[in-house]
C-alpha cells in the first residue's frame, strides 16, 4: 500500500487508501463456483481477474461445465448462451415469468426476441473507435488460456457434481434424522435458492463495482442470461425423477464458510492447480506461426472430434466405427433383379477426370448432391482438405451421370464415388425427410454457423476463419467491428462493410450491363478491337452469378500492357469503381509472357495474369442529383458488387478463357490431367512443358498464318492440344 501512495497528494492519497480499504473489505467466499470467459479479454487481464477473484475468497474454476455463475466482458443475451453452447452445457431457457430482469444498462435481450434468427448487423464506429485495435499477441494468449483447461476432461463421474457446488442437502446423511436442530448459517446475498439447477451469466462490471463499494452489489443489476441446467445426458434413465424420489434425511452440516461450499472439504485453489497438473498432460507450447496453426489446428480437432460429418479414417479427428448397408433379404433380392441404365461411356472406360467428360448445370441428382455438399463445406472448415478433394470428386461424378440414381450399385459403379457415398444415399433415400443426419449435425453445431459465418466474408478464406475463432476468439461481425477492425487486410475491412449486399446474387441482365461498360471504357483508352468476354458462372449458364468475372484482350499484344491500370481509372472517374482493392501488374512486369514453370512450382497461384479486384456500384438510379426533404443528396440504393478485371494477352487468351470459365473441380482436373497425361504445366496465362520449361503453343500464335483472329476458336484448341473433347462451358459446371 505504501508504494502505491509514493508521489500522491494528501488528497489522492486518502482516496487510494480508502479505495484499498473497501477492496480488502470485499468478501466473495458465499458465491457459488465461478468461472471467467477468456473471450475479449487480454490474457493479463484475465489472469489479474482471476487472481482478484482468489484473493477475495471466490470458489473459482477454469471448467464452464463446474460453474454456476460465469462472469464474462459481454452484454448480449445471444453471445451469452452460445458462451454456454460452446462449453458443452446443457441447459434451457426459464420461462420469461420467473427470468431474471437484467440492468437496462446492459442492453440485454429478451428471450421472446430470440424466437427468430435476428439479421446480421454490425455496429458503426466512430472515427476515435477506429483508431484501437487489437493487440494479437495478447489475444492469442488469451486464446490459449481459454482452451488450456479443455483438454482433457476431469477424472470425475460423468454427471458427478464437484465438492464445490455440493449443497447442504446433498452432504453425507445419517440413518435417522437429527433431533436437534442445525446451527444458524450466515446470512447471504447470494441466496441458495438462486442457484439450485440454474447458471447465470453476469456482465464483468459487477465485480468491478463490487470491488469499489467494498461489498456485493446486487447480480440482478448485471445479469445477461440466467439459465436451468438440465441433467447430463449420460444420468441413468432408471433414476427416480425428483416428484417420486424419497427426501433424504438431512445431517447436522459441518461448519461452513459458505452456504455453496464446504470449507473443510476445499483444496485450496494452488494445491487443485497442482493436482490437476499432476493428473493431466502438459499442454503443448506454440511459439512460431507454424505453432500457431498447429494451435487452431488442435483446437478444431477437440470441436469436431468424432462428429458425423468428419472423417472417419483420420486419425486426427478420431476413430468412428465404419458405416455398413442394411439390408433385408427382399431388398438385397430386388438390387440385383433390377437392372441398371446403360452407363456413359466415361464410366465403362472408368475416365477419372471431370474434364474427359460433360457436366450440366441441373442434374437429376441435385438434390442428393445439395447434401454432399454441405458435408464438403464442413470438411474445408474443419481443415480436412483430403475429405474436400473427395468429397469434390464425388459430387462431379454423380453431377455429370445422367440418370436418376435409384440403387447403391450405381453409385459404387461410379469413377470418384465409393461405398461410403452409396452409404450415405442410402441414409438419404431412406430418411423420412431426405436429409442426411451429418447435414442436422452440420445446421446445428454452433461452431460450424459461425465458421461459416466468417467465411463468407469477402477476402476471408477456411484459415482465416478458423483463426478469427479460436485463436482471436470472435464470435460474430460485431466481435470483428469492435476488437480487430485495424488488424483486418482492406479487402476483409470492405467485406464486413458490405457483407449482406455481397451476399445477395446478381443477375444475368445486370452482369451483361456492367460487361459492357468496362468493353466500352476499355475501347475508349485503346480502339473498338477491344474484346471482353464473360466468364465464370454466367458463361456456364447460371442464372445468378455471386460476383462478375471479365476477360480483357486485344489482338495488338503491346495494347494488353499496363491496360487493367487504364481502365480502372477510366471507370473510377466515372464512380463506377468504389474501391480498388487489387491491382496486379505482374503479367506486364514480366512482359507479358507465359509465366515459367519455376516460378510456378514455387506456390505462385493458379492464375498469375494482369488483374483488378474491384467494389462496382451501378451509378444510375432515380433521383440521381437531387435532394431529400432534409437537403441532403439522395443516396445511391444500388448494392454494391464484388467485379474481377483480367487482361490476358492474346497469344493465350484460349487458356485464360477456359482457366476462368470452368467449374473449381473442371480446372483442377485440367491440370491433373495435363500433368500426368502430357507432362504439361497448366496456367491460365500459357502452357509450359515440365522438363525445360518451354512454352507449348496450343493456340497457334506462332505462325501469322494459323494464328486465331477470335478467342473462342482459341479456347477450342486448347482443347484439341491437350488431346480432350471440347465441352460447351455449360457442360464444365462442376463444383
Amino acid at each position: 500500500m505504501a508504494d502505491s501512495l509514493v508521489g500522491a497528494s494528501p488528497s489522492e492519497g486518502k482516496a487510494k487508501t480508502e479505495a484499498l480499504i473497501r477492496d480488502a473489505a470485499l468478501d466473495l467466499s458465499l458465491l457459488p463456483t465461478v468461472y471467467v470467459l477468456p473471450a475479449r479479454l487480454a490474457l493479463d487481464d484475465l489472469h489479474a481477474i482471476e487472481n482478484q477473484l482468489t484473493k477475495h475468497g471466490a470458489p473459482l474454476t477454469y471448467d464452464i461445465r463446474e460453474a454456476k455463475l460465469v462472469l464474462g466482458n459481454i452484454t448480449k443475451l445471444k453471445r451469452a448462451k452460445f458462451e454456454l453452447q460452446a462449453g458443452k452445457i446443457q441447459f434451457k431457457d426459464i420461462e420469461p415469468s420467473s427470468q431474471s430482469k437484467g440492468s437496462p444498462n446492459l442492453q440485454v435481450a429478451s428471450t421472446a426476441a430470440l424466437s427468430g434468427p435476428p439479421p446480421q448487423k454490425r455496429r458503426k464506429l466512430e472515427p476515435s473507435e477506429t483508431q484501437s485495435t487489437t493487440d494479437e499477441s495478447t489475444t492469442a494468449g488469451a486464446h490459449d488460456s481459454s482452451t488450456i483447461g479443455s483438454e482433457t476432461e476431469e477424472d470425475d463421474a460423468v454427471g458427478a457434481e464437484p465438492l464445490s457446488q455440493l449443497s447442504i442437502s446433498q452432504a453425507p446423511t445419517s440413518p435417522t434424522i437429527s433431533s436437534s436442530p442445525p446451527p444458524e448459517l450466515p446470512s447471504s446475498p447470494m441466496p441458495y435458492e438462486d442457484f439450485v439447477n440454474k447458471i447465470k451469466v453476469v456482465n464483468l462490471k459487477w465485480l468491478e463495482d463490487s470491488s469499489r463499494v467494498g461489498k456485493l452489489r446486487d447480480l440482478q443489476d448485471y445479469l445477461v442470461y440466467e439459465a436451468e441446467l438440465l441433467p447430463p445426458a449420460a444420468a441413468s434413465p432408471t433414476a427416480k425423477s425428483p416428484e417420486t424420489a424419497p427426501v433424504p434425511a438431512i445431517a447436522t452440516p459441518k461448519i461452513v464458510k459458505s452456504l455453496h461450499r464446504e470449507v473443510s472439504g476445499i483444496k485450496g485453489i494452488l494445491e487443485r492447480a497442482k493436482a490437476d497438473a499432476e493428473r493431466k498432460p502438459k499442454p503443448k507450447v506454440y511459439f512460431s506461426k507454424a505453432g500457431k496453426r498447429d494451435r487452431i489446428s488442435d483446437a478444431a480437432k477437440r470441436d469436431f472430434s468424432n462428429k458425423s460429418f468428419t472423417s472417419t479414417t483420420s486419425k486426427d479427428y478420431g476413430s468412428q466405427p465404419p458405416h455398413l448397408l442394411h439390408q433385408s433379404t427382399s431388398e438385397y433380392e430386388e438390387s440385383l433383379s433390377r437392372s441398371l441404365p446403360p452407363m456413359p461411356d466415361w464410366v465403362l472406360q472408368h475416365k477419372i477426370y471431370s474434364c474427359e467428360r460433360s457436366t450440366p448445370v441441373h442434374t437429376p441428382n441435385d438434390a442428393f448432391i445439395a447434401q454432399l455438399r454441405e458435408i464438403k463445406v464442413a470438411r474445408l472448415l474443419t481443415s480436412d482438405e483430403i475429405g474436400v478433394r473427395a468429397y469434390s470428386s464425388s459430387i462431379a461424378s454423380l453431377a455429370a451421370y445422367p440418370y436418376a440414381i435409384q440403387s447403391t450399385a450405381e453409385i459404387v459403379a461410379l469413377p470418384g464415388c465409393d461405398h461410403k457415398i452409396a452409404h450415405l444415399f442410402h441414409e438419404w433415400q431412406t430418411s423420412p425427410d431426405h436429409c442426411i443426419q451429418a447435414v442436422k449435425d452440420i445446421q446445428n453445431d454452433p461452431a460450424l454457423k459461425v465458421l461459416r459465418l466468417f467465411y463468407e466474408i469477402w477476402g476471408v478464406g477456411a484459415t482465416t476463419a478458423r483463426e478469427f475463432y479460436y485463436d482471436k476468439q470472435w464470435r460474430d461481425l460485431d466481435d470483428i467491428v469492435e476488437f480487430g477492425w485495424n488488424s483486418l487486410s482492406r479487402v476483409q475491412q470492405i467485406g464486413v462493410k458490405y457483407y449482406e449486399e455481397f451476399l445477395l446474387k446478381i443477375p444475368r441482365t445486370e452482369v451483361e450491363a456492367i460487361a459492357n461498360i468496362v468493353k466500352r471504357h476499355a475501347r475508349s483508352v485503346t480502339d473498338d478491337r477491344v474484346e471482353c468476354v464473360i466468364v465464370g458462372g454466367h458463361r456456364r449458364g447460371k442464372k445468378e452469378s455471386g460476383d462478375v468475372d471479365l476477360i480483357v484482350s486485344h489482338p495488338d499484344q503491346s495494347a494488353t500492357a499496363g491496360l487493367v491500370d487504364k481502365v480502372v481509372r477510366s471507370l473510377e472517374k466515372e464512380g463506377w469503381i468504389t474501391h480498388t482493392l487489387m491491382l496486379n501488374l505482374t503479367n506486364t512486369k514480366r512482359g507479358q509472357e507465359p509465366v515459367p514453370y519455376v516460378s510456378l512450382t514455387k506456390g505462385s497461384g493458379f492464375d498469375t495474369l494482369d488483374k483488378a479486384l474491384v467494389v462496382w456500384q451501378d451509378q444510375d438510379y432515380p433521383g440521381k442529383g437531387s435532394t431529400d426533404e432534409q437537403g441532403k443528396p439522395i443516396k445511391n440504393p444500388n448494392p454494391h458488387r464484388r467485379v474481377d478485371i483480367i487482361i490476358s494477352p492474346w497469344r493465350t487468351v484460349g487458356c485464360a478463357v477456359e482457366g476462368w470459365t470452368s467449374g473449381t473441380t473442371f480446372q483442377r482436373d485440367l491440370r491433373r490431367y495435363a500433368k500426368r497425361m502430357k507432362g504439361w504445366k497448366f496456367d491460365s496465362s500459357g502452357v509450359r512443358e515440365r522438363g525445360t520449361g518451354r512454352w507449348i503453343d496450343l493456340e497457334g500464335w506462332t505462325d501469322p498464318k494459323t494464328r486465331c483472329t477470335d478467342w473462342e476458336v482459341a479456347e477450342r484448341r486448347v482443347f484439341e492440344g491437350m488431346g480432350l473433347e471440347y465441352q460447351e462451358p455449360w457442360s464444365r459446371c462442376t463444383d
